[in-house]
């Protein structure tokens, strides 16, 4: 995929996938561009963070917490 100097991002994806995330953005009164931009500057803050996996016996350390 190439990247060009403008602002706009196009994606091809299967048309009945892009059917159903219109209509339930639509449900929760949000547009693509909105759930986009959200869900980019959530990725951009969380990516610097630690995942936090806990294994059976980290759960056993913690209380199964």
């Amino acid at each position: 995929m190439s990247i060009g100097s403008s602002g706009r991002i196009v994606l091809e994806i299967e048309p009945e996938l892009k059917k159903e995330i219109y209509s339930t953005l639509a449900l929760d009164s949000m547009n693509m561009k909105q759930w986009f931009l959200k869900q980019v500057s959530l990725y951009l803050e969380c990516r610097d963070q630690l995942p936090l996996e806990l294994t059976g016996e980290d759960q056993k350390m913690t209380g199964g917490r």
